[in-house]
C-alpha cells in the first residue's frame, strides 16, 4: 500500500504547528499544592497570557486553575469580562503567602464589568473554580508550595 501524498505546505505546516507547541505555545500545566489539595494550574507569565486569563473557557475541574505570575509585587486588578465561570480569585505575595481573596466572583455578561483589586501586593494571583477557597478553609497567611514538575 502506498503512503498519502503530503504536498511541501502541508509537511511545513505540520512542522510549525509542532514548533510552536515545543517552545511555548501553551505551557504544560504545573502543579502547586494548596490548602492540603494538588492542583495542575496553567501559567501566565506574560502579558498576553495574563490579559486573557480564563476568558470564554466553559468549565474549570475541581483540582484546576490559572496562576498568574509577576515578577514582582503590587497591587493587582482582575476583572470577569468574557469569564463564563465563576471564581476564587486568590492573591498571593512573593513568599506564596496568601493576602486576599475574592470569593465566588460572577461572570461579567455585560460591557461594564466591576475589577476586583487586592488590598495588598501580589506577586501571584491563583483563580480556581468558586467555592474552592471555602472548601479547603483558606485563610489569609496560608502558603501554596510548587510541586516538582
Amino acid at each position: 500500500m502506498r503512503a498519502p501524498h503530503r504536498s511541501r505546505g502541508s509537511v511545513l505546516f505540520a512542522l510549525l504547528l509542532s514548533l510552536l507547541a515545543a517552545c511555548g505555545g501553551g505551557e504544560e500545566p504545573r502543579s502547586i499544592r494548596l490548602g492540603g489539595e494538588t492542583f495542575a494550574v496553567e501559567i501566565a507569565d506574560e502579558d498576553a497570557e495574563r490579559e486573557r486569563g480564563l476568558m470564554f473557557r466553559e468549565q474549570l475541574g475541581p483540582r484546576e486553575g490559572m496562576l498568574f505570575v509577576w515578577e514582582d509585587e503590587a497591587l493587582r486588578s482582575f476583572w470577569m469580562k468574557n469569564t463564563r465561570i465563576p471564581l476564587d480569585i486568590l492573591h498571593f505575595d512573593g513568599e506564596r503567602r496568601l493576602v486576599d481573596m475574592h470569593l465566588a466572583v460572577p461572570p461579567c455578561p455585560s460591557e461594564r464589568c466591576p475589577s476586583y483589586v487586592g488590598i495588598r501586593p501580589a506577586r501571584y494571583v491563583l483563580e480556581v473554580p468558586a467555592g474552592t477557597a471555602k472548601a479547603l478553609g483558606l485563610r489569609i497567611g496560608d502558603r501554596f508550595e510548587w510541586l516538582a514538575p
